[in-house]
Order: C-alpha cells, then structure tokens, then sequence
C-alpha cells in the first residue's frame, strides 16, 4: 500500500505587513481526502505533483492533474478532494500582505479562473514552494527568507502571465506605488507624493488602484498606517501619540477617530486586547 504523508508548517508570527508566508507544506492525500467546504482567510497556492483532485469554487469544478496550479482567495467558499482512485499529492503556500493582490493580480490567476494549466514552469513552481518549505522557521531571520522565496515564487507567475498590456502597466504602477508607501509611511507624505514618485497624474494613479486594488491609493495609504499602527501597539509601549506620530499621522485625535473608523474600537481599547 502507497504510504501517505503530510509536511507542514505554520508560521506563529506574521509580522511583515507586506508579504508574509503563513504556512508551507507539502502533502500525499488519501483517496478522496477532502477539505472544505470552508473559507481561508488568506491566499493559498496548491500545486499538483502527481495524481489528480477537484477544486470547486463558487463558479466552477476544476478537474486538476500533475503540474497544474490553483489559487485560493481569502473569504470565498471553496471545497478540494483528491480522487478515489489515484489521490493527488500538491505543494502548498499560504500567505497574505499589502503585496499580495496586486501581485496577483499581476498574474493569470484570476477569481473567475484560479487555476493554471501544467506549462514549461510546472517544475520550477515545484521547486519553488518546496524551498520556502525549507527556509521555514518562527525567527524573524527565516520569516525574512521565507517571504523572499515566496516573492521568487510570486514573480515567477508574474513573468510567464499572458495578461494584457493594460492591466499589467497599472499593475506596475501601483506596485511602484506600494513600495514607496512602504518605505515612506511614517512622513506626512500624500497621494500627490506617491504619483510624482510613481510619475503618472493623481489621476490616473486613482484608476490603477481601482483597477487593481478596488480601493484609491487614499485609502491604501490610510490602512497601511493603522496596519503598522497596531503592529506598534501590540509589540511596543509607545504612548498613542507617539504611535500616530510613528505611522504619518501629525494629530492624535484624528489617529485615534481613524482607527475606531476602520478597527472598530479606539487604539487604547485594541491594545488592552492584543497585549503581547
């Protein structure tokens, strides 16, 4: 009888904000092994090493063999089993950010077809997922590593998509945009700021987000502060004035209305609740 097996991590901190890996295995199922129907709540790449299974989504069955890819998107139902009589064995990573959607939306993943068909880079997607597997570790070291294969991993996809010229162009821009906020977060720096970085219109920097991302680089910007804000506020014994001053916010008051608007609850109440 064929033995099964199943290789997996979890990563306990997922401290970087911009991409992090929140678990990497790799697994031989039983026949018909199923998970789901259920909802993750970050993205998940499966790729198929041999055998053959089933994903269903909220659209479609997919029917997947040795080589092929499948993207699951956060908060959508979806169910996968392997077959009956010759059970797949996948690679898996999991893993959310402010990277993560406009990567992949850089991609041929898409929600209406989260599936890429076997291709010439099939073994180097294998090899891919299985180094991350081997850089896991809780340190912040490894967690470091860990996310630079996963970028390795996500542009792989990025340079092999057959998407059209349009959306990859928007897609540059707001990456190009995303890495300055990352790096420049904590000035008053404005929407104004990042397209003269960017070197396109306010304008036409809105329509890229939008297209994107489905939210104006206003609003980005915005959630990446109060992201950073309570990372601050969990592992840090900052006063809330000097948090918002840390995160680009040059009056408290509006910090603190800010983030009851988009955290539910003000600073000081989120911090007595996420105390490390």
């Amino acid at each position: 009888m064929e033995q099964k097996y199943k290789n997996s991590y979890k990563n306990s901190k997922r401290e970087l904000v911009s991409l992090a890996v929140y678990n990497v295995g790799f697994q031989k199922c039983e026949p018909a092994y199923q998970w789901g129907p259920g909802v993750r709540d970050h993205y998940l790449i499966h790729h198929v090493l041999s055998g053959s299974g089933y994903y269903q989504t909220p659209n479609a069955t997919y029917t997947l063999h040795a080589g092929d890819t499948f993207l699951i998107y956060p908060q959508t139902e979806i169910t996968y089993f392997a077959d009956k009589q010759t059970p797949w064995e996948y690679a898996w990573v999991g893993f959310n950010g402010s990277d993560a959607t406009a990567i992949l939306n850089a991609t041929d993943f898409s929600k209406d077809h989260p599936v890429i068909p076997t291709g010439p880079i099939s073994d180097t997607i294998k090899e891919h997922l299985l180094g991350i597997y081997d850089a896991r570790g809780n340190g912040f070291m490894e967690s470091v590593e860990m996310t630079g294969r996963l970028y390795q991993t996500l542009a792989l996809f990025m340079k092999h998509a057959n998407t059209n010229e349009q959306l990859n162009t928007a897609g540059s821009y707001v990456q190009t945009a995303i890495s300055y906020i990352s790096a420049n977060y904590s000035f008053p720096i404005t929407v104004e700021d990042i397209a003269h970085y960017v070197g396109v219109s306010r304008s036409h920097l809105f329509r890229s987000f939008e297209t994107i991302l489905q939210q104006s680089p206003k609003e980005y910007l915005t959630a990446f502060r109060i992201r950073q804000s309570c990372h601050l506020l969990e592992h840090s014994s900052l006063s809330i004035n000097a948090i918002a001053n840390s995160v680009g916010f040059d009056n408290g008051l509006y910090f603190s209305k800010t983030f009851h608007k988009l955290k539910g609850m003000p600073p000081r109440e989120y911090r007595k609740k996420n105390l490390s």
